[in-house]
């Protein structure tokens, strides 16, 4: 066989390929393609995240309400604030300083949510942090409030924006701490909303799983 036969050989697999994977509306298509959609999704695409987001969880879609804002994407962000200003007046962060945070109007239980590696030496207060902790399976996504340094070792604190306080155990979820967070327990950091909503995709096969008060869409506490 020469060279011509076998490139057209080739040519026309990789047309049946395309054909199959594209173009063929019956179940034998439609099989192919969600195989080849979970091949590359599993096996390309999310090692391409990995590897240029420096992180193990580039795509996060957020799972519950505590960094939710009245009106989501579209929130006012003065009127926000107004209501949430007691709490943060206890923190010592004033207006002028959260307006200068990154994602100032948070985000909302379902949507989706770009990480980046999370440097422990170039991470301040405001950046939002997605973080394990305690026996929770999922990380937890709150905005950084406070930064010491115990024996030469940095020690974060978050809270949620739309939380009263902080987690800690015996008040809102066992085994988790959110008062002294490690390097070590960094995700990764988030720096994007990148799809609003599309997450509840996911999150309806599971909402009957949820306590009762985290079931649904997200309320301004």
């Amino acid at each position: 066989m020469g060279s011509k036969e076998v490139k057209d050989k080739i040519k026309r697999g990789f047309q049946k390929i395309w054909f199959i994977l594209w173009k063929d509306n019956s179940l034998k298509g439609w099989i192919f393609s969600l195989i080849f959609l979970f091949v590359f999704i599993q096996f390309i695409f999310f090692p391409f995240m990995n590897l240029i987001t420096g992180t193990t969880l580039p795509l996060a879609i957020v799972e519950s309400c505590s960094m939710h804002h009245e009106g989501n994407f579209f929130s006012d962000f003065n009127s926000w604030f107004n209501s949430h200003t007691s709490k943060y007046e206890n923190i010592n962060i004033t207006k002028e300083e959260f307006e200068q945070f990154s994602l100032r109007k948070g985000f909302s239980k379902g949507d989706i949510i770009l990480l980046i590696k999370a440097d422990a030496e170039k991470i301040k207060i405001g950046d939002i942090i997605a973080f394990t902790s305690g026996t929770k399976g999922t990380p937890v996504i709150h905005r950084i409030i406070s930064i010491k340094e115990v024996d030469g070792e940095k020690i974060f604190s978050t809270i949620g924006d739309n939380n009263a306080g902080q987690l800690m155990p015996g008040n809102n979820y066992a085994g988790i701490d959110e008062r002294e967070i490690k390097s070590d327990q960094f995700v990764g950091k988030a720096v994007i909303r990148i799809v609003p909503k599309i997450g509840w995709i996911k999150l309806i096969f599971f909402e009957a799983l949820r306590p009762e008060s985290e079931r649904g869409f997200c309320k301004e506490n």
